[in-house]
């Protein structure tokens, strides 16, 4: 994509009412623009990195097993009714009547929803287990939408619902997501604590969180420093093997992890002293085991081997995948900008022409640009006719990891200059040089 053509609305100024760093960048780089309290629309650049998350996402999701499927954001009351949930959800939900007088809502969540596609179409054991999810535009009216994307009445997330005989079966799932989920963010090059939390009004008894830590949490987290020396990495997981899956669990959750809300002094003590931190978290996603309260209210039952008619077990799994922009933002940035991790960002690489209508800085450029799309990396090629230090404030602001920057005198000697966003570091090589680091890098990161 050449910057000419582009639609990147950067602004110079902080705008005043942006009040973290993640909502006062992405705002600046072009990323968002509100449409109302707590609503936004996704500008070009804000749009391809929420659209790379999102494919990381399905990429994990169904590397587990689980089935993409789409339900609609607008609901019936009536189901809510028949779980006990409509009255009991609170003023969050955003009800409404239709036209002929029937009551709906925007969904804030699918429980009631999905276990009514179950119970219409599951009706024997042998067809368990069973996981599906969505990602969909979810909608809570908060009392006070605030941060921008990080806590926004509108928002895009995954959730995912997970159909079992018996509970042991529904436990396997839920260690199973929480083996996706680990792998996910540390795809997005976050590292997101699983913590012990409270289930709210989802229900259930076993429930974690995954935070990720940032002065700007909403969520004051308690911890033992050791659990932020692990890492999943690139094991191989078979996510059938039950018992593989309950030991990344174990590793994950045995050393003390907790929200404020969960949070026990007592057994906080038994920390050493020298590990115990206290600090503030952003919440990234969350996982359920709340087993048959859904499915025995709305008759969500199989036949089971023997022939008795039973209550499905169930779960639920969700990622916040728009709250994730804000969230790598919050992690990953300087004063000069965002600087996005290589798995998520929304070129692999940015082009600065230091000399725009010089005929061999442009045809070098040309050429670069060309062997990149060739290599399938996508470029942001600067072509702006603007000073070399607004091109880089500009780079350096939208935080794309690497630059190669081509002007006359490092063409004179047949290199360029291949610089990173995170360190600052930079280094002359041939075009052909360049290229090729950028390709071994994003091996890494398909």
């Amino acid at each position: 994509m050449r910057l000419s053509r582009y639609f990147l609305p950067v602004l110079k100024e902080t705008p005043a009412d942006a009040q973290i760093v993640s909502h006062r960048l992405m705002l600046r780089a072009g990323m968002i623009k509100q449409a109302s309290a707590g609503i936004y629309s996704w500008l070009p650049l804000g749009y391809r990195v929420l659209r790379r998350i999102e494919q990381i996402v399905h990429e994990e999701q169904q590397r587990a097993g689980h089935i993409p499927m789409l339900m609609p954001t607008l609901q019936s009351a009536d189901l809510w009714r028949e779980s006990g949930r409509y009255d009991a959800y609170g003023p969050e939900m955003l009800r409404f009547k239709d036209r002929q007088d029937r009551e709906m809502l925007f969904g804030p969540t699918n429980e009631e929803l999905i276990t009514d596609i179950v119970r219409s179409n599951i009706g024997s054991y042998k067809q368990l287990p069973l996981t599906l999810y969505q990602i969909q535009w979810k909608f809570r009216d908060e009392m006070r939408p605030r941060f921008g994307v990080m806590r926004g009445r509108e928002f895009l997330m995954k959730d995912g619902y997970n159909f079992d005989l018996t509970r042991e079966d529904a436990l396997h799932a839920y260690n199973r997501h929480l083996v996706t989920y680990l792998r996910t963010y540390e795809r997005m090059g976050l590292q997101a604590i699983p913590m012990r939390a409270d289930s709210g009004p989802i229900g259930g008894d076993d429930t974690h969180e995954f935070l990720v830590l940032a002065e700007t949490g909403e969520s004051e987290v308690f911890y033992d420093s050791a659990v932020t020396d692990i890492s999943l990495g690139q094991r191989d997981i078979d996510y059938d093997d039950k018992a593989q899956c309950a030991a990344v669990m174990e590793e994950f959750t045995t050393l003390y992890a907790r929200t404020d809300e969960t949070h026990d002094e007592t057994l906080f003590a038994e920390v050493p002293e020298d590990r115990r931190r206290s600090a503030r978290g952003i919440e990234v996603g969350q996982i359920f085991y709340f087993g048959t309260k859904y499915s025995e209210a709305l008759g969500a039952t199989v036949q089971g081997p023997d022939g008795k008619s039973v209550p499905i077990h169930m779960g639920s799994h969700g990622i916040g995948v728009s709250r994730l922009l804000g969230a790598i933002i919050e992690a990953s940035h300087d004063d000069r900008g965002i600087i996005w991790p290589e798995g998520v960002t929304p070129f692999h690489v940015g082009i600065v022409n230091l000399r725009q209508g010089d005929q061999s800085t442009d045809s070098a450029c040309d050429g670069i640009y060309r062997q990149l799309e060739s290599e399938g990396l996508t470029a942001l090629y600067d072509d702006r006719d603007e000073r070399a230090g607004a091109k880089f404030a500009t780079m350096d602001l939208i935080g794309l990891p690497w630059r190669i920057t081509v002007g006359p005198r490092g063409l004179s000697n047949g290199k360029v200059e291949l610089t990173s966003r995170r360190t600052g570091t930079s280094e002359e090589m041939s075009p052909e040089a360049a290229i090729a680091r950028l390709r071994d890098i994003y091996a890494a990161h398909p």
